[in-house]
């Protein structure tokens, strides 16, 4: 099983150390669900869905609104061959310091966020 999309990317880290204190930043999770998790038998989507309501009490403690939570559809403009991932979800941090807050949180709960991803992209936006 490949682990990658689990692995922060300290280039991508660099560049959100450098970016505007005072601004809001934008993390985008693109989310692929596994389709059984093997030692609970549920699915990858029951999974995550018990992982937002572990997550949403730390989102709580500091700064942090999920904005949008949907499931791609369509591919509009790209490559029309590539599979659509499960969903979507965007989560509005009021700055890099909250995003980092919660990095360094070591109760979140983010081995059962793995647990339920076959593949996973976090990506910055402002």
């Amino acid at each position: 099983m490949n682990d990658n999309h689990q692995e922060l990317n300290n280039e991508g880290l660099s560049v959100l150390s450098n970016f505007d204190e005072n601004s809001p930043v934008f993390m985008m999770n693109y989310l692929q669900y596994k389709g059984c998790i093997s030692e609970t038998g549920k699915s990858g989507k029951e999974t995550y869905k018990a992982y937002m309501e572990a997550a949403i009490p730390f989102f709580l403690q500091i700064q942090a609104t999920i904005i949008f939570k949907g499931k791609p559809l369509a591919t509009i403009i790209g490559d029309k061959e590539a599979q659509l991932w499960d969903e979507v979800l965007i989560v509005k941090y009021a700055s890099k310091n909250e995003f980092f807050k919660l990095l360094q949180m070591k109760e979140y709960p983010s081995a059962l966020r793995a647990s339920a991803l076959s593949n996973s992209k976090l990506i910055f936006c402002k």
